[in-house]
């Protein structure tokens, strides 16, 4: 096999950020954070259910391809074996006889065609050894690859459970590598995205060499213009199954083994689909003891819609295909020889381990979701709407997922609304009312215009400077509400802090909550709260890589930053490290003094900028010197 890759990964170029896949995921391995565009699935939390491909309507989250490995082990001198799953019945109902739909394989280049029915039977009979045999121990089946991931990964204490069989794929591959010899190329071809990795369990991938979705093998039929109306008939090649070719339905396998499924008799209980597989192993957890039944689990409803499916609905009916196809098969069989065959074949050892490979991340403190919940706005039990519009159950079980740090708070609609719609309207507002407080003291305090135009002039002089440095600046107070900054702190936040500084000039008095991410803001809080700075921190934003250094003014009450943008041509080049050093040391100097300035008033004005100046015009000659 080819060098392995992800079973499922994110497309940046189609993705639209939707968040679906996140809002599907069973086990949160797809996570969502403030510096990256998109969100990125976690190979090592995956389970390989493919909900996610099935609900990204622009096609963003792809599955590894397996059409290029096919096509040159077809073209190889090897010997090839198509293994078929018996969900054919339900995925290519297009096609009118399955003889025609085998013709079409060997018409691609497949020597021998085999259907998984075989395999099906075979493993049922061990599981039928197996259940009889439990003695009080109670099993899960693992003929679905998700659901031994998901015990794997997510309940690995349930490990001692999983029944210790290979699913009917692997025990098929089995006996035909016993028929055709080792050298023989198998290429499975069924409806389960997942086989592709449970296929590199055994033999280091050469027990199976290839997987072929359904969805893949319909490209190579239109690649190379496979057609049903140009081939003749065609059987599969021997051995044949019996009812092993109902393991496409739930209950499928447990037929075939001849295991009643009325569960006033039966001792299997059978759960199919998300919901109950998941409300099935908690039960099987919690209270196997009091269940006292076997448990027969598929992540999909069967292998009726897996992911590897054109189509994903009319389940009912794909259910009566399945039956029909079964009872022709079955109708053809010769039991006599099936029986030798199975007698023959099943001294093959069928066994297997498992490996506990445990994902699970610990719940953040009380404290961490705690806070959380502060920033999007559901400080109150009562603010908790858990409208599920984020993907998850409840705000609190986002809050924890946001503190676990796989999503961001901006996936919460509610938060996002405040800030984008309501929060410019407040601006307004404020603007509107510090306006007219300002015409108020203007006509209330003409003893003292002559010392606020000076201070105005001062303050003029000082924005001016601080427009034309290439670093942003902002000083802030205890509400992390904006003091002052200048045009490169509003360039470097993008467009949205563009379009309000035009309503509020300099962003006075905007909350910095809303203009930076989490782990940004988060750091202005650390400062105030701890009178300690921060210093040269490098924080990714958006498409850029920033340099952050932040300092106290006032404890408690206003602090101030130093925002480089080190992808800006100004700090490239082999100079960076001493650059950022000299500026940050500079800046940290004058903005300290401005803000000082603006917190204490004018009296003190032209001295303090003459020296801002001084100081400003010395280093900058320096650094001509040097060069």
């Amino acid at each position: 096999m080819s060098e392995r890759k992800p079973i499922f990964y994110i497309n940046d170029q189609k993705c639209r950020n939707s968040y679906s896949c996140v809002r599907v995921c069973p086990v949160n391995a797809i996570e969502v954070r403030a510096q990256k565009d998109h969100p990125s699935i976690i190979p090592d939390r995956c389970i390989g259910c493919g909900l996610c491909f099935i609900a990204c309507t622009p096609r963003a989250i792809e599955f590894r391809d397996s059409k290029e490995e096919a096509k040159k082990l077809l073209a190889s001198e090897r010997k090839t074996v198509a293994l078929v799953a018996p969900s054919i019945a339900s995925e290519f109902d297009d096609i009118t006889d399955y003889r025609k739909f085998v013709s079409m394989l060997r018409t691609l280049g497949f020597d021998y065609v085999h259907e998984n029915s075989f395999g099906v039977d075979l493993i049922a009979a061990e599981y039928a050894k197996l259940f009889r045999k439990a003695e009080g121990k109670y099993y899960m089946t693992v003929n679905c690859p998700v659901i031994v991931k998901l015990i794997e990964k997510y309940h690995p204490e349930l490990v001692p459970n999983l029944a210790p069989i290979v699913s009917p794929m692997i025990a098929t591959a089995m006996v035909v590598k016993e028929i055709y010899g080792d050298d023989v190329a198998t290429i499975y071809i069924g409806p389960c995205i997942d086989n592709k990795d449970e296929a590199y369990m055994y033999r280091n991938g050469k027990l199976v060499d290839c997987i072929l979705t359904f969805i893949e093998l319909r490209h190579l039929f239109e690649e190379f213009n496979i057609q049903e109306r140009v081939v003749k008939m065609s059987e599969f090649d021997p051995p044949y199954g019996h009812w092993g070719a109902l393991y496409p339905l739930p209950a499928g396998i447990l037929q075939a083994a001849g295991i009643k499924r009325d569960i006033a008799v039966s001792g299997v209980i059978t759960a199919a689909g998300k919901e109950d597989v998941f409300e099935g192993i908690n039960d099987f957890e919690k209270y196997i003891d009091t269940i006292h039944h076997h448990f027969n689990l598929f992540f999909c409803h069967g292998c009726l819609l897996g992911p590897g499916m054109e189509r994903h609905t009319e389940r009912f009916r794909r259910r009566a295909l399945v039956r029909l196809y079964a009872e022709k098969r079955v109708n053809k069989l010769d039991k006599i020889q099936w029986q030798k065959d199975i007698d023959r074949w099943s001294k093959l050892d069928f066994s297997r381990t498992f490996n506990p490979n445990d994902q699970r991340i610990p719940e953040p403190t009380a404290e961490a979701i705690n806070e959380v919940l502060k920033i999007i706005g559901k400080e109150n039990p009562d603010d908790e709407l858990n409208c599920a519009a984020c993907g998850y159950q409840s705000c609190r079980q986002f809050a924890s997922t946001v503190a676990k740090g796989l999503a961001v708070p901006e996936m919460c609609h509610t938060f996002n609304l405040r800030n984008k719609q309501e929060y410019i309207e407040t601006l307004r507002q404020t603007n509107r009312k510090l306006a007219e407080t300002k015409r108020a003291l203007k006509e209330s305090e003409e003893s003292a215009m002559k010392e606020k135009e000076i201070a105005q002039s001062a303050s003029d002089m000082m924005n001016n400077m601080l427009e034309k440095l290439p670093t942003g600046v902002v000083i802030v107070d205890n509400n992390l509400k904006v003091l002052h900054s200048n045009q490169s702190f509003i360039n470097i936040l993008g467009e949205d802090a563009r379009a309000i500084s035009d309503i509020i000039p300099g962003l006075v008095g905007a909350d910095l909550k809303t203009l930076m991410p989490f782990n940004v803001y988060n750091m202005f809080t650390f400062v105030l709260k701890e009178d300690e700075p921060v210093v040269s921190k490098d924080i990714h934003f958006e498409d850029s890589m920033l340099n952050i250094s932040i300092f106290p003014i006032k404890k408690n009450r206003m602090c101030g930053a130093i925002i480089r943008d080190l992808y800006s041509p100004e700090v490239q080049g082999e100079e960076v490290t001493s650059r950022v050093s000299e500026v940050i040391e500079k800046n940290l100097e004058m903005v300290q003094k401005i803000g000082f300035l603006l917190g204490e008033g004018a009296s003190e004005t032209e001295q303090m900028l003459n020296s801002i100046i001084e100081s400003y015009r010395k280093k900058s000659k320096v650094r001509k010197d040097t060069r």
